[in-house]
């Protein structure tokens, strides 16, 4: 028997219901705040990524799937979204008419990491992307947006967790401490952390390593090093989120896994996944729409683990599935061909509709109709064909009323108003 790869799920009817409800919600909260979808491809060139999310970073160097096409091409599939949102609002001038421009995409991403607890090698975003705005008003908004999501969505175990990642102006006195600190310490890092940290110190940071971590307990806070501009900015957004009512905790040692987050970054963080505790996140990225060729827009957004997030929501959620409000129990060869017709005649309405085609007995179809919880039954047999009425069963009062065949999709429906 051929099975799943390693790493990959399938989204079985029963969890597609939940799947289908969060993106909803989702999108109805994007629409609400001036968002457009955007659709993009699977495939992308690896320049791509490795220019925007950093050549040093797991996710290039350990975590893609990177191969070349029949023209010796390497292209990557999608790891992130965000790239590919600049890549298309770069080509496709998508800044000409109005230099802020705000878009949603929601599809899956692809990572060849160890899968565990909420994390697959084919996982989904949520993501959404704002171009042109420097205001750190537009950060607060994304957070409370995210935060209104989540409500909506019923999960209340979320902490909002943010800190400022400073700019090229003030990260390099930053980095010149931190590097001071990882050189006393270089004993404790782990393999990666010490080939790391002398191009990108603040990798160490993200580190998820225990003794990583332990190590740089005392590491300096960039937030302390921030210069007026970025300081003001991160005030600012603290002022905002305490005017919006959102709780937030400043998180020094929060920079995110990606290297085009600047000043603000932010995650929204769980204790219902254990270790992977992030369900969301993002930030400010100014510099990368410039630094991939397009013009100097500054950018900021979020990403939200949809994997992660059904996992919460699905341990405290009621079934989400619909259930047919009609099932058409017919008994006889000519009923079936009338059940047929009926059926399809009621979905036009929009009236969920379930029909049994086998050569069940009545009890047998009754059982059935009561294991997908359908509200009413009709049982339509040739003889009742032949008197011109079926008999209509309602499933939860157990009260039986003759239908009349002619206009019945018309009587059905003003049964169920």
């Amino acid at each position: 028997m051929i099975q799943l790869i390693r790493g990959f799920k399938d989204i079985l009817p029963g969890e597609t219901e939940l799947w289908q409800h969060i993106e909803k919600i989702a999108k109805e909260i994007f629409e609400t705040f001036g968002f457009q979808e955007i659709r993009l491809p699977v495939l992308e060139r690896s320049e791509l990524f490795a220019r925007s999310i950093g050549a040093d970073t797991d996710i290039v160097e350990k975590e893609m799937y990177t191969f070349p096409d029949r023209k010796g091409d390497l292209l990557t599939m999608r790891p992130e979204a965000t790239a590919s949102v600049v890549r298309a609002y770069i080509q496709h001038k998508l800044y000409a008419n109005d230099s802020v421009r705000k878009f949603y995409t929601i599809g899956p991403m692809f990572r060849r990491e160890r899968p565990q607890k909420g994390r697959y090698r084919q996982f989904y975003q949520i993501n959404a992307e704002v171009f042109g705005i420097a205001s750190p008003l537009i950060d607060a908004q994304l957070i409370f947006m995210l935060s209104t999501i989540f409500s909506k969505l019923g999960v209340a175990d979320i902490a909002t967790h943010i800190n400022s990642l400073g700019c090229p102006v003030c990260r390099p006195d930053f980095k010149k401490a931190l590097l001071t600190l990882l050189a006393s310490i270089s004993d404790k890092l782990c393999s990666d952390c010490l080939r790391r940290h002398k191009k990108n110190p603040l990798r160490v940071l993200d580190c998820k390593v225990p003794s990583c971590k332990d190590a740089i307990s005392e590491a300096p806070a960039i937030i302390d090093y921030l210069c007026p501009e970025c300081k003001d900015h991160f005030n600012t957004i603290k002022a905002t989120l305490d005017t919006l009512a959102i709780p937030y905790l400043v998180d020094k040692n929060l920079v995110r896994g990606l290297d085009y987050y600047t000043r603000t970054t932010f995650e929204m963080q769980t204790g219902s996944l254990g270790a992977q505790s992030a369900v969301a996140g993002g930030g400010r990225y100014d510099g990368l729409v410039k630094a991939l060729g397009g013009p100097d827009h500054p950018a900021t957004g979020f990403a939200i683990g949809l994997d992660r997030l059904a996992e919460i929501i699905s341990a405290e959620s009621n079934d989400l599935s619909r259930k047919p409000e009609i099932f058409i129990a017919p008994l006889g060869n000519q009923s079936k061909t009338k059940a047929l017709e009926w059926a399809c005649l009621l979905g036009l309405e929009g009236i969920r509709t379930e029909l049994n085609l086998t050569d069940r007995s009545l009890k047998s179809q009754m059982k059935r109709a009561n294991k997908l919880g359908a509200t009413h039954v009709i049982i339509a047999g040739d003889n009742e064909l032949e008197q011109g009425s079926v008999i209509m069963r309602n499933m939860l009062t157990k009260e039986q009323v003759p239908i009349p065949v002619q206009g019945l999709v018309a009587n059905i429906k003003q049964i169920l108003k």
